[in-house]
């Protein structure tokens, strides 16, 4: 019963209470200076909803409690709320129950400070042609316009949003058409004429992508190569100016150019592409129609010929053989003792590989043609007969090879006097045929035998003067010695008839037969 009783006595209480808000309200909506803002109009029968009895202060936080982004911008440092000065309190801008159509938005224009928002106005857009309207549309409000450039410039972006929204990574506040994009930074810098060229030449499709970075994307009408030698341009030219031209053959590659080389021109050797051809070195690649020896002589040009000029030889034979070529060598053709090929078969250099139809000995005297023959004339023979058994004296030193040879083999020669001279002995070989032993190489006539110091046998007295083949009745020679008694040639003028013995010399002498020396004491 007494807890019936208390609540029926808390509700009469609730109802009192809300009576007595409830005329509290009709008061205060009686004392409302007047109609708030269209925006407020939902809170206007409720004062605390905007108000805090007996605490002004506090009306700043009811605020902030609606406009919650604003709020946020406070607490944040954000926009122009964020950047007031602290304790600003709203109602020191905002005052309301002015009326349902009040503007208690207190801006000037002109005074206000752009930089206190987050969009600092530089360059063309602070200017006095640009006014608010521009940027902050009607029935929007001003926190909420948009600060991409897109936003205002969507008219004026020429790459149809193919580069994206930020467009203040190319353009300048100061003026649109203005760009500072670096281009460095991208994976192509602009160097050289390239700084000069206007973007669209190059980017063809507005959103810049997919550019192609080839020098033959844009120089392909440039290329006199008619893309023979591949896409890398930049090998040979630079972005200077396309005429100008860094290649260094010499430095760059393998093969040096030297002499004439320096003034062909690339088509010249590189007839195919550059870049998937790897040209021959070899002389003849080019060459082969300069070749006049057919190949014969292999494919090393380089050894004979040089780059100056294809006639001028600078192969020394005296100097890169070894085989030195004197005479009339050094003016003989290589062809007329390289028949072959030069670098495959190796030229013979004994004479006999060249002379044979010259050897008149016809190989009967070797093939050491040398021993007798120079090079200055065949004809012209250097043998020393000094060196041989029978050296050359006297008139013997002028007569010709052949009135000793008869033959074309020197080696059968007779060495005797009688082979030559037989004609000319006049004792027909009585003496023998060593002529040499009486008569000289100076003259025949001369006699130069002395019996007196070549012999055993003087002669003297009435021998002295005699003839030779008085003596000598039969052919002598070095190893058959005559007799040397007197009876071997007296015999018919011993009167003793041999009865005295074969000494006559006991008492005979040689001044006279008949003069006898017997009884001298002998």
């Amino acid at each position: 019963m007494i807890r019936i009783v208390w609540i029926a006595l808390c509700g009469c209480l609730v109802a009192l209470l809300s009576v007595a808000q409830a005329r509290a309200d009709s008061v205060e909506s009686a004392l409302m200076p007047g109609k708030v803002i269209e925006g407020h109009a939902d809170l206007e029968d409720t004062c605390k909803n905007c108000h805090m009895r007996f605490d002004k202060a506090g009306q700043t936080t009811l605020c902030l409690d609606c406009h919650k982004e604003i709020a946020k911008d406070v607490r944040l440092g954000h926009g122009y709320h964020g950047r007031l000065e602290k304790g600003k309190e709203c109602r020191e801008c905002h005052t309301d129950h002015k009326g349902r159509n009040a503007n208690i938005l207190s801006l000037d224009e002109k005074k206000f400070d752009h930089s206190m928002t987050n969009f600092t106005l530089k360059g063309g857009h602070n200017s006095p042609k640009v006014g608010c309207r521009d940027c902050h549309k009607p029935k929007t409000k001003f926190r909420d316009a948009k600060s991409d450039c897109v936003a205002c410039h969507k008219k004026d972006d020429k790459h149809k949003g193919g580069l994206g929204n930020l467009c203040e990574n190319c353009h300048v506040e100061r003026n649109w058409k203005e760009v500072r994009f670096d281009h460095s930074k991208t994976k192509f810098a602009l160097t050289g004429g390239h700084r000069d060229v206007a973007c669209k030449a190059c980017h063809k499709d507005p959103s810049f992508k997919n550019t192609p970075t080839t020098c033959i994307a844009c120089h392909k009408k440039d290329d006199k190569h008619k893309t023979r030698f591949g896409d890398k341009c930049a090998s040979c030219h630079t972005d200077k100016s396309w005429k100008t031209l860094i290649f260094d053959h010499t430095r760059d590659t393998k093969y040096p150019l030297n002499g004439k080389h320096i003034l062909t021109k690339c088509t010249a050797c590189h007839t195919g592409f550059l870049y998937t051809e790897k040209l021959p070195t070899a002389c003849l690649s080019c060459h082969k129609k300069d070749d006049t020896h057919k190949t014969r002589f292999g494919d090393k040009c380089q050894s004979c010929h040089i780059e100056k000029d294809w006639k001028i030889i600078k192969f020394d034979h005296n100097r890169d053989t070894h085989y030195v070529l004197r005479g009339k060598h050094s003016q003989a053709k290589c062809t007329s003792c390289h028949t072959g090929v030069l670098y495959r078969d190796k030229a013979q250099t004994s004479c006999y590989a060249c002379h044979t139809k010259d050897d008149k000995h016809k190989g009967q005297e070797g093939k050491k043609c040398e021993s007798c023959h120079n090079e200055s004339s065949w004809k012209k023979a250097l043998f020393d007969h000094g060196q041989s058994r029978f050296p050359l004296l006297g008139k013997h030193a002028k007569v010709e090879c052949k009135k000793c040879h008869l033959t074309a083999t020197f080696r059968d020669a007779d060495p005797t006097c009688s082979a030559c001279h037989a004609k000319e002995d006049k004792h027909k070989r009585t003496l023998g045929p060593d002529c040499g032993l009486c008569h000289n190489a100076s003259n025949w006539k001369a006699w130069v035998f002395d019996h007196n110091q070549r012999s055993t046998f003087k002669l003297d007295g009435g021998h002295v003067g005699l003839a030779c083949e008085a003596c000598h009745k039969r052919p002598v020679s070095g190893k058959v010695r005559l007799a040397g008694s007197c009876g071997s040639c007296h015999d018919g003028d011993d009167v003793h008839n041999g009865s005295f013995g074969r000494l006559c010399e006991r008492c005979h002498v040689t001044s006279s037969f008949k003069d006898i020396k017997f009884g001298s004491g002998l």
